[in-house]
């Protein structure tokens, strides 16, 4: 029954992306407090706004506005400037890109990018699922059925797009693509799955491809989305694949190493989360792994530090603040603290449960599967509760069978503001200390 519940569970996360927290893709024009793609500014869950509210009141921070008719699906939004940005479905023929104002929640613009894929999976969910990427002027988006496009950010008119799906051979998981495209330089990287091209890269300005990967095994593509990291003296690609978690070479697509610990469990999701040479990523329902990469020959090495039952691996990722790193534990259902390089728990705490994570302000940001927003303290010391509520007028979930929907879009911490996503719904919050 249980590994049942985490395979649904899994089915239905929408972001299952990564996280880099000492390398930023080059060319990503937003303020610092802007969250312009998939877990902000750095890829790593963590916002770069100040003087936010350290304590909420009864009830919850001051609600701006709450729109209802954005359209289904678990995209998480981004925000630059003025605008938001998400992927968001109409039926299955109609999968879309959107822009909204920050002022009001009105849509600005709309741009359809393909069907929603694997329309026939189960649990029965199938839904808009993968965060777009703002760099400059264009938006990145990849649709779940691997339509991939590149966007005028201004208008939304489309300006080049592919299929991964048709054109390179790609092998997406049973539930359909959930990858939000990473922007680095002059390439826009992304997983196409399968035998031909794993992973890829394509010039972001044309289209055009730069090198394709054939990783060993032709794992189908993960959930998850690729991360920039420097380790073992190779600048490199890391993605969490079907079959483990790999790394290329960020300039040829070289296959330089792979680390199988890292997909077990029923999905393969998990945000991976880096520091130097080191990196992390949570097998779901099942545990948590570090490994250090070193030069190999001509080549690198994932050695493991270390793979321990019980840190996080499940729904909503985790973040790295100092040196600890915070997430969920699926199936313990329980908020966990670990110092990052020796796996050691330094707290679990139940009060919260199962949540998606973000960090701004010495603060982790939690959006429960339930609903619930939470705001607790970033330490070690203890799970430190400022503030709990639940937003109002949440939409209706399914219920088929024992397989539940639930609320899986990640909180995003943007120039004051808090915006939380549940499928059609999108709520913002003023979580600004003093104005």
């Amino acid at each position: 029954m249980k590994s049942r519940l985490l395979t649904a569970i899994a089915a239905l996360c929408l972001c299952f992306l990564a996280a880099s927290a000492v390398t930023t893709p080059a060319n990503m024009a937003a303020s610092t407090s802007d969250w312009p793609q998939w877990r902000g500014p750095g890829r790593d869950g963590i916002s770069k706004d100040s003087g936010l509210l350290k304590q909420w009141p009864a009830g919850g921070p001051k609600l701006l506005w709450q729109v209802n008719d954005i359209g289904d699906g678990y995209s998480t939004p981004v925000v630059v400037g003025k605008r938001i940005y998400l992927l968001s479905n109409r039926g299955m023929d109609n999968e879309f890109v959107h822009a909204l104002s920050t002022e009001d929640g009105k849509t600005i613009w709309t741009t359809r990018v393909g069907n929603v894929g694997n329309p026939d999976m189960n649990p029965p969910y199938a839904k808009a699922r993968s965060t777009p990427t703002v760099d400059g002027d264009f938006i990145y988006a990849l649709g779940s059925d691997g339509d991939l496009a590149c966007l005028e950010a201004k208008s939304g008119k489309i300006r080049w797009q592919k299929s991964v799906r048709k054109e390179f051979g790609g092998q997406p998981g049973d539930w359909a693509y959930a990858e939000s495209p990473l922007v680095d330089g002059d390439l826009v990287v992304v997983t196409p799955g399968g035998a031909e091209a794993t992973m890829l890269a394509l010039n972001k300005k044309t289209g055009a491809l730069v090198w394709k990967s054939a990783i060993p095994g032709g794992d189908p593509a993960g959930y998850a989305s690729a991360i920039v990291v420097q380790g073992g003296g190779r600048k490199q690609y890391v993605q969490l694949l079907s079959k483990g978690i790999v790394g290329v070479d960020a300039k040829t697509g070289q296959f330089l190493w792979r680390y199988k610990e890292a997909a077990k469990g029923p999905a393969q999701y998990f945000t991976p989360v880096a520091r130097g040479e080191y990196v992390y990523a949570g097998a779901l329902g099942v545990g948590g792994a570090l490994v250090r990469l070193k030069p190999d020959g001509g080549g690198v090495a994932a050695e493991q530090v270390y793979f321990t039952r019980g840190l996080p691996n499940g729904i909503g990722g985790a973040v790295l603040v100092g040196d600890h790193l915070y997430g969920s534990d699926m199936p313990g259902e329980a908020l966990t603290a670990v110092e990052f390089s020796t796996g050691k728990v330094k707290w679990k705490d139940k009060n919260f449960g199962w949540a998606s994570v973000a960090y701004a302000d010495g603060h982790l940001y939690l959006h429960h599967l339930n609903g619930d927003v939470g705001l607790a303290e970033a330490t070690p010391e203890a799970y430190r509760e400022k503030g709990r509520f639940t937003p109002p007028n949440q939409p209706k979930h399914k219920q088929v069978g024992q397989f539940p929907e639930m609320s899986f879009a990640y909180p995003v911490i943007a120039n004051g503001r808090l915006y939380i996503r549940d499928l059609g719904t999108l709520w913002a919050y003023d979580i600004k200390a003093s104005r």
